[in-house]
Parts: C-alpha cells; sequence; structure tokens
C-alpha cells in the first residue's frame, strides 16, 4: 500500500490541536481504567462486568480499523457496489449466528479465550496448536495496521514513517498495559464515534461535488459500465469481472468460509462479547454490532465511488495514484481544516483500534492459553496479570516487525484475507464440527487444524501462485483456498473420528449443541426483563438482519 507523494494535507493548528486532544483523552481512558484492575482476569476481561451497548460497539469497532476503511473504500474504486459482499453476505450472517447459536457456547463454558474452548472440546493438543496459530495471526495483523498507519501518516502529514509507527505502538501500549482490556473496549468506543465523524462529512461532501445519488450513478455508469453498480453484475460462472469470482465463490468462500470463519472464532471479536456482564449481554453483543455493521458500508464504499467518478483513471499506469488513495485524496480535495483535523484523527483512531484489538487478544492467548498451561503452572494469579502486561509490550514491539513484513503485498487487504483463510477459516470448521457433532473425536481437532491449514497454504502458493490453476486475482483465491481449507479439515475430521474414540459423552456438556452447562442456564440480572432484551426480540430482530442483507442487493 502505497499512497502518491502529492496528497499532502493541508493541516493547520487547528487540525493538531484535534489530534493532540485525542491522544490525552486516549491515555485518560487507559489510567481511568487503571482503577478497576485487580486480577488477571480484570485485565484481560474486564472482569465479565461490561454491558452489552458498550461491548457490542467495542465489537464493531475492533473491526472497523483503518485498513477496513482504506481497503474497502479502494475496493470500492475498483470494483464498484460489489464492496457490499463484504458487509451484506460477509459479515452480518455470521455476527447473528455467533450471537444466537455460538455465544452460549463460549460464555456458559466460562472459557478465557476461543482456543481455551478447543481445550474443554478436543484436547491439549488442538488447543496448543490453535493457541500458536491464533497468537502468530494476531501479531501478524496488528503489523498490517501498524504499517498501514506509517504510510498513511507519513503521506498526508509529513512525518516520518518510523515515527509513526513508535507514536501508534506507544499509545497503543501506554492504555492497555495500563488499563487492560477495559482501557483498549472504552478507547474502542471512543474510537467508534470519531470514526463516523469523520467519514460522514466526507460521504456527504463528496456526494454533493458529483450531484448527489443520481449524478454519481449516471457518470460511473457511463466511465465504468452498468455491472460497476450492481453487487452481482458479471458473477456468472465462467463471467469475466474485476473481482475475479463467480457468485459460487463469494456466496461459498467469502459468505459461509471466510465470513464465519472470521466472525465466529477470531478472539479478537469474541473476546469483547466474553467480557459482558452476563449470557445475556454476550449474545446481544454482536447483534448490537450488526445493526450499525449494515449501513457502515455506505460510508466506505460511497467515497471510493465519489473517487472512481472524480477521477476515473485512478488505480491505472501513469495517473500516479492507487486505488487505497481513494479516502486520502477525497479529505485533500474536500475537507476544510478543523473537519480535515477530525478526520485525520478518525484514521488514526481506526488504526488504533485494529492494532488495539489484536494486541489485547494476543496478550490474553499467549499468557492464559500458552504461558500459563505449558510453561509456567500454578502460579498465583498477581504473577500472569504481570507477566501479561509484559507480553504486551512484546506484541507490540513484535508488530513493528511484522510490520513491514505487510510491506511485501500490494493490496492490504487482500493480504487480511489470506490470513484470514490461513489461520480463522481451519479453526472455524473445528469449531463447527466439534459443537454439531457429539461424536467428533478427541484426536480430530488437532489433525483437521493442520489439514485445513495446510491446504489453504498449499492452493494459495503452489496450486494460485505457481499457475497450476488459472485464478484471475488475489482475492478470487482466497475464496478458493478458503474453501478448500474448510472441505480438506472437513474430511480429515471426519476420517480421523471413525478410527478414534470420541469423548465421553458426560463431558460434553455445554461444548456440543444440545447440551446444556450450568452456565448456559444463569438467571438474567436485574433489569434483563426489558423487551428489548428478550427472546422473542433477538429472535425477531435476527429476522430483520436477514432481510437487510438482501434486500438491498435489487440496486
Amino acid at each position: 500500500m502505497h499512497l502518491a507523494a502529492e496528497l499532502r494535507l493541508p493541516t493547520n493548528w487547528l487540525d493538531y490541536s484535534i489530534l493532540a486532544i485525542y491522544f490525552v483523552v486516549v491515555l485518560g481512558i487507559g489510567f481511568a481504567a487503571r482503577a478497576s484492575v485487580r486480577t488477571s482476569l480484570d485485565f484481560f476481561l474486564s472482569g465479565r462486568s461490561l454491558p452489552a451497548w458498550v461491548t457490542g460497539l467495542a465489537f464493531v469497532a475492533a473491526n472497523l480499523g483503518a485498513t477496513e476503511i482504506l481497503g474497502m473504500a479502494a475496493t470500492g474504486a475498483q470494483y464498484g457496489v460489489a464492496v457490499v459482499h463484504w458487509y451484506w453476505i460477509g459479515a452480518i450472517p455470521a455476527m447473528v449466528f455467533l450471537g444466537l447459536v455460538m455465544m452460549p457456547f463460549y460464555y456458559g463454558s466460562k472459557v478465557r479465550s476461543v482456543p481455551e474452548f478447543l481445550l474443554q472440546r478436543f484436547d491439549r493438543s488442538a488447543h496448543l496448536l490453535s493457541s500458536v496459530l491464533f497468537a502468530f495471526a494476531a501479531i501478524l495483523i496488528a503489523g498490517v495496521n501498524l504499517y498501514a498507519l506509517s504510510i498513511v501518516v507519513e503521506a498526508l502529514l509529513g512525518w516520518p514513517q518510523w515515527v509513526s509507527i513508535v507514536v501508534a505502538g506507544f499509545f497503543v501500549l501506554a492504555y492497555i498495559t495500563v488499563g487492560g482490556l477495559s482501557s483498549a473496549i472504552y478507547n474502542e468506543v471512543l474510537q467508534f464515534f470519531v470514526i463516523l465523524a469523520a467519514l460522514i462529512p466526507l460521504t456527504i461532501l463528496g456526494l454533493k461535488r458529483v450531484g448527489g445519488w443520481d449524478g454519481l450513478t449516471s457518470s460511473l455508469e457511463k466511465s465504468h459500465g452498468a455491472d460497476f453498480l450492481s453487487a452481482w453484475g458479471g458473477t456468472g460462472i465462467g463471467d469475466p469481472n474485476p473481482l475475479g469470482a463467480n457468485w459460487l465463490t463469494i456466496v461459498l468462500g467469502l459468505g459461509f468460509v471466510l465470513s464465519f470463519g472470521y466472525w465466529t472464532t477470531n478472539f479478537a471479536e469474541v473476546q469483547r462479547a466474553l467480557s459482558a456482564k452476563n449470557l445475556s449481554a454476550a449474545k446481544r453483543t454482536p447483534l448490537i454490532a450488526a445493526f450499525p455493521k449494515i449501513f457502515i458500508v455506505f460510508v466506505v464504499m460511497i467515497p471510493g465511488l465519489v473517487a472512481a467518478t472524480l477521477v476515473p483513471e485512478i488505480g491505472t499506469d501513469g495517473s500516479g495514484l492507487t486505488y487505497n488513495d481513494a479516502i486520502p485524496l477525497l479529505m485533500q480535495e474536500l475537507l476544510p481544516n478543523g473537519v480535515l483535523g477530525i478526520a485525520v484523527t478518525g484514521l488514526l483512531a481506526a488504526f488504533m483500534a485494529g492494532m488495539a484489538a489484536n494486541v489485547s487478544s494476543f496478550n490474553t492467548v499467549f499468557t492464559a492459553d500458552i504461558w500459563a498451561k505449558y510453561v509456567v503452572k500454578g502460579r498465583e494469579d498477581g504473577y500472569y496479570l504481570r507477566f501479561g502486561r509484559l507480553v504486551t509490550a512484546l506484541g507490540v514491539l513484535a508488530s513493528i516487525g511484522t510490520a513491514f513484513l505487510a510491506a511485501s503485498f500490494s493490496n492490504i487487504m487482500g493480504y487480511l484475507q489470506t490470513l484470514f483463510s490461513f489461520f480463522n477459516v481451519p479453526m472455524f470448521v473445528v469449531f463447527i464440527i466439534g459443537m454439531f457433532w457429539k461424536r467428533a473425536s478427541v484426536k480430530s481437532g488437532f489433525w483437521g487444524l493442520v489439514a485445513g491449514t495446510v491446504a489453504a497454504m498449499v492452493n494459495y502458493f503452489v496450486i494460485y501462485k505457481q499457475g497450476v490453476i488459472g485464478i484471475p486475482t488475489d482475492q478470487g483465491a482466497n475464496f478458493v483456498s478458503a474453501i478448500v481449507g474448510f472441505v480438506a479439515g472437513a474430511v480429515v475430521m471426519v476420517v480421523v473420528t471413525l478410527f478414534t474414540a470420541p469423548k465421553p459423552e458426560a463431558e460434553l456438556a455445554g461444548l456440543v449443541y444440545g447440551t446444556r452447562s450450568p452456565g448456559m442456564d444463569e438467571a438474567p440480572s436485574e433489569g434483563d426483563d426489558a423487551w428489548y432484551r428478550r427472546p422473542a426480540f433477538l429472535g425477531w430482530g435476527a429476522v430483520v438482519l436477514a432481510a437487510l442483507c438482501y434486500l438491498p442487493y435489487s440496486f
């Protein structure tokens, strides 16, 4: 990801003052949260005490990193309205499934992390492998956010790249180390509103510049064709299209495997729900997050479409602009000082939210799932609290190192999707089979993870990169890798199960669909009988969400 050098923003003292105020507030929240951190549970899961509206907003903000903002706007400029697939097919259904089906298992089993659930359902080998894979992926993804931030700040504000990395890393390290997950979550709630405050004016002013929605669509249809304004245009099997994917790979690869793999097993997201005060709040967390997720696509897609209208040659050789320049280009063209400061602050907030989500999940998994269970066992709680803070610092330093690995990929969103197909998809197939099939044996979890990960990597690095089978684009290859990884993991789990012993049924309570644990039967806390917290509301809410996912495809 490289931004054009001429996109330097005309910032002044007002913009920098807004930026400074934001950083002061971020650190203030971190120190305020410190008073609530007394145990390792407080540090890693906020003592399971947060209300649903806080965890819900943090859930969506943790995903709303600047890599998504810049990347999805770039996808809109490159592929048009097809970007909605990553939201209405690639997010909402999986978020609803997580809340209604999977959170009772996660929360009811009282696990501290997603890999710990695999320890209870399968065995130590599946647990250790999933912990190592997740910790590695979390550091890689945190590094993506740091690298993207440094490139953007260098291009927009003129700060040297190393200064951007060190400053952002310091602030994330400071407020997470001091206040733990509570600090990260409350800052993510703040960052959610700051990000919207940056994107909404950009969307409105962009539409005004191109003559409203009618002017935008008319211009794009002339320059890019009708399929550019259709979510499904040109996606028939065998039809060529810029996305390099057909409706089958979109539905199966993105809509099912990648989407469910990310939203239901990515601990950076699930951790926010696990910090909720009770099971009811934990189930509502992804449902609350799903509502703004429906509409966020418009404030990242429309700026991309506007950029494609204002500069039709964006992304082409000789234009001097890449698709990643869509948001910075509009910031330079449309925003006055003051509003520009808010927009820059919103971008920095988005980067910090994405990095903080991965660092806070990394320190939990490394401390609770690797160090406490396999390296230093049975120490007092205070030891693990101190070690968790140390690991946070190490995680930030490691992220700085992996930030430069991301530089070898021309498209950051493609890089992230590649990581998800390698790490999240195999974990998802093990989870989904383990949760719905009692017979799945203890050993099948480990070998399912191995097979899914290896198959996805072989498809990407050998079959795609070596040209064994022609796949038009990296995104198309990611969809195929996800499907291959899922199928391979599922087949190996079934085969291994046929030849190995299942877990005793008495040990599956609360871990397999149709069984219950004491945590899943907890009485709701005072005030949980409100109308919007009842099961009927959740059910109808899911129906409405499903309808909203598909109705907009009519345009």
